[in-house]
């Protein structure tokens, strides 16, 4: 196949490679993400939650890869929050809601929704 890396047994190097990675991750991100409940995100940059986070999104990514498609990795993020601590994936939550809000998401949405009625 022309682009592609080929093992010996004829199957794709990449596909492996994004398994084993995704197979990797899932197992860390669960203990990432409960250790990171209380982690300051605004004075330390690059604390545990941003770590819990920035593994979550390789995860997503490494088994959509996998699998074929964004849904995969969806689900693999909720398989993984499924393994935490409820204080914690509400500590995750609010991180994710703060950057979302802080890179514009509302913006980019509100167009979608009609105004909320006032009063």
């Amino acid at each position: 196949m022309r682009g592609s890396k080929q093992d010996r047994s004829g199957g794709d190097n990449r596909s492996y490679a994004a398994t084993e990675e995704a197979g990797r991750l899932s197992e860390i991100a669960g203990p990432l993400v409960d250790r990171a409940l209380g982690s300051e995100w605004y004075e330390q940059p690059g604390s545990d939650v941003d770590r819990a986070a920035l593994t979550l999104c390789r995860l997503r990514r490494a088994r959509a890869g996998e699998k074929g498609g964004p849904q995969f990795g969806d689900e693999a993020v909720r398989l993984a929050l499924a393994q935490t601590a409820s204080p914690a994936l509400v500590w995750i939550a609010s991180r994710a809601i703060s950057y979302m809000d802080e890179s514009g998401f509302p913006e980019a949405v509100e167009d979608w929704f009609p105004p909320e009625p006032s009063g």
